[in-house]
């Protein structure tokens, strides 16, 4: 019973940052949600919001939010691009990609398109800090993997901050599993404070 106690204090403290951080950036956020909203909605046809299964804690799927910068069939398109993928797969990036909207390249250069993801966080999906959920279900890990699995996802990570999409999926996971192996809150909040530079010198953006 002491250990199992040991193991929960830590996650009750990030559960309580999140939500401490998300009642401080809400007056905040809010605003440009609802202006991020409207130039969706005037830029191209289709919903504002687009929700993606994504893989959280245990190989568990959920709905992540995140503001639409494609065109509505471009899940029907991904099948005639999958030749100019420059990541290993399963991960899937091509440079220009001709499905992202005029905004949607804004959104994306900034991480605005991110911001719903407030509402997984408020929700318990996810963390501010933690392992970036994959879209590929947790099948596709190898087992040594499946380490990055242990901890909630977060909007934003070491990775986020250091290298973004330039890190292939194992270089990720060892930088999560170090995270995992090491996270507190002091370090949370030091890697959303560090997010913040990152995303203005649009590294790996």
């Amino acid at each position: 019973m002491r250990r199992r106690s040991l193991r929960a204090k830590p996650l009750r403290s990030k559960r309580a940052f999140d939500l401490v951080l998300a009642t401080l950036l809400a007056p905040a956020i809010v605003p440009v949600l609802g202006m991020c909203a409207m130039a969706v909605r005037i830029d191209s046809p289709g919903p504002i919001m687009f929700a993606q299964e994504r893989t959280g804690k245990d190989g568990k799927r959920f709905r992540m939010l995140k503001f639409r910068t494609m065109v509505q069939n471009a899940e029907e398109l991904k099948a005639g691009l999958q030749h100019l993928n420059v990541l290993e797969p399963p991960d899937f990036k091509i440079p220009n990609d001709p499905r992202i909207t005029r905004v949607g390249k804004f959104l994306r250069a900034t991480s605005l398109d991110e911001l719903p993801q407030f509402w997984n966080v408020v929700r318990g999906d996810m963390s501010f800090v933690g392992p970036r959920p994959t879209s590929f279900a947790a099948s596709t890990y190898d087992l040594w993997q499946t380490r990055r699995l242990e901890a909630k996802p977060g909007i934003t990570g070491p990775w986020q901050v250091g290298g973004r999409h330039t890190t292939t999926l194992d270089e990720r996971v060892r930088l999560d599993e170090d995270y995992i192996q090491h996270r507190s809150v002091w370090r949370d909040a030091k890697l959303v404070a560090a997010t913040v530079p990152a995303l203005l010198r649009k590294e790996g953006a």
